[in-house]
């Protein structure tokens, strides 16, 4: 067994413990020993920071085949709501951010890594339209999380199941999160088209697909953050929307990458 795999089976198993801590004290009088759960979480990001770490910079450049980024998000994704718990109760997300990495270290272990597509990093343009991209698609990944957990505590207030939702944050709390990483990932998404555009040629012209999906995305969010700012809206029309606009950019971002990688290679 190699280096990389080693540490996407600690990962796993870690990511797999930290869940459970959550979930069994998740309805606890106390809830779940937040301190436990970090600290076996803290482990499995470091163990998944170096199998991704092994396979990003394995070759001269920085190998960003599909297996690799998806890797990549999953992590930050992870260290970013890991941070969040620090702070704010955020009981709902860990394990399922941490199920899902997990699962993905797991399929790691059987998913060819053969495929090598450089990041041309000496490009300052084209690794700054990249990494702001990638970014801000995590920062939308949590916002869809976020809205998630809106929409369960709304419907569990209104049932008026208090269990449930003692060892949660207040609604009006996660909805301000919301739309606040909301906003930040949009703007993010508006950046990094904006650099795509001006500074790299033929951007249109070679990613199409990838653009107009981007930008359709890109307007979904922008009508949503205008629709909860200037009329009101909130719950499962938020929901609906955001999830709508994180499709296609998922698809936008991954979509093709996936047919050329896997099913014509």
């Amino acid at each position: 067994m190699d280096f990389s795999s080693i540490f996407s089976l600690i990962a796993l198993v870690c990511y797999i413990m930290a869940s459970i801590a959550v979930v069994v004290r998740l309805f606890h009088p106390k809830g779940p020993n937040i301190v436990k759960v970090l600290f076996i979480g803290s482990i499995a990001i470091i163990s998944h920071t170096l199998s991704t770490g092994h396979f990003l910079f394995s070759e001269q450049s920085v190998n960003f085949a599909l297996p690799n980024v998806i890797s990549l998000v999953t992590l930050i994704i992870c260290l970013s709501i890991t941070a969040l718990a620090l702070k704010y109760k955020v009981n709902l997300l860990l394990p399922v951010v941490y199920v899902f990495a997990g699962l993905w270290q797991l399929a790691s272990l059987f998913i060819p890594h053969k495929s090598n597509m450089p990041l041309v990093t000496t490009d300052f343009a084209v690794a700054s339209h990249v990494i702001l991209a990638l970014i801000a698609y995590c920062i939308l990944i949590i916002a869809m999380l976020f809205a998630f957990q809106v929409t369960y505590i709304n419907m569990k207030l209104k049932d008026k199941n208090l269990l449930a939702v003692n060892h949660l944050p207040p609604l009006m709390q996660v909805e301000g999160q919301l739309f606040a990483i909301l906003a930040i990932g949009t703007l993010g998404l508006v950046v990094s088209q904006l650099v795509g555009v001006i500074f790299l040629q033929d951007f249109l012209a070679n990613n199409a697909h990838k653009t107009v999906l981007s930008l359709l995305a890109l307007l979904l969010y922008c009508f949503t953050l205008w629709g909860h700012f200037k009329q009101g809206w909130r719950g499962h029309r938020v929901l609906m929307l955001i999830i709508s606009a994180t499709t296609l950019l998922t698809l936008a971002y991954f979509g093709s990458r996936f047919v050329k990688e896997f099913l014509l290679s």
